[in-house]
């Protein structure tokens, strides 16, 4: 493994943990944020029992988001498989981990040692119950931006549905990158990207459809990212749901798996 993130107590200052979640001690949660994150989340039937989270992305057929959850599981194995290909210990950043379905997954790769980054802690919470059997999977409660894993090193950075959360692609980016190992990977899953004639239908839609649900303060928290903003980084595409091929053979309409490395 060429990744530093063993031990997390001894590389992060002034943190404590509770309910095996990593929090720096002057890091507290955005009550606020928290409320209406989870409050539009349970509206939109996105709310899991420990019991359904445990599962994901396998979920019940007849689950108002199964059709979603099919293409998550397509994305989640391709991503395992071409880990575990590398047959190395790797150490794995998920940013926006979620109730930690995916880190869990990730945590099954062979030699792998992952952590699990969100600012939701309720969700984080979950995560903890549920997958507190893997030894080599913990969580961390805080914002990447702030600079709280400051000192560490990862060899995978993984955002899966997480990336539009952050106003600006370059500098998600960027700064993520300084936290890669030389040879490390971003993996960016389960995200759709604009073109820049796509951005002011996206964002009119994005107001909208949370004053629908009584949340319209999220709106605020969500961008849609651009793929020229990709131009900037060594990208490439290891699925690309708009090639010819894709196009013709896939019913559904599924994500890019964007990876991005060092120049």
């Amino acid at each position: 493994m060429t990744g530093n993130i063993k031990p997390l107590t001894l590389i992060l200052q002034d943190t404590y943990q509770t309910n095996n979640i990593y929090i720096p001690g002057l890091f507290r949660p955005d009550r606020l944020l928290e409320e209406q994150y989870s409050g539009s989340r349970s509206r939109e039937n996105r709310s899991y029992t420990d019991e359904e989270v445990a599962l994901l992305p396998d979920i019940t057929d007849n689950h108002p988001h199964h059709q979603e959850w099919l293409i998550r599981q397509r994305s989640c194995r391709r991503l395992i498989r071409y880990l575990a290909f590398k047959k190395q210990e790797v150490s794995i950043l998920e940013i926006g981990c979620g109730n930690g379905w995916l880190s869990s997954q990730l945590a099954m790769v062979p030699g792998s040692r992952v952590v699990g980054l969100d600012l939701n802690l309720i969700g984080l919470k979950q995560a903890a119950r549920v997958f507190d059997y893997q030894p080599n999977l913990k969580f961390m409660y805080g914002d990447f931006r702030s600079g709280i894993l400051q000192g560490l090193s990862f060899d995978i950075i993984v955002f899966a549905a997480s990336i539009q959360y952050f106003p600006s692609l370059r500098s998600i980016l960027g700064g993520a990158l300084q936290q890669l190992t030389p040879n490390g990977e971003i993996h960016i899953l389960d995200t759709r990207f604009y073109r820049l004639k796509e951005l002011e239908a996206a964002r009119k839609h994005t107001a909208s459809y949370y004053a629908s649900l009584g949340f319209p303060e999220m709106a605020k928290h969500i961008f849609h990212p651009c793929v020229s903003e990709l131009s900037a980084f060594n990208h490439r595409y290891l699925y690309n749901p708009r090639s010819l091929r894709n196009r013709i053979f896939r019913k559904k309409m599924e994500y890019p798996w964007i990876c991005v490395k060092h120049k």
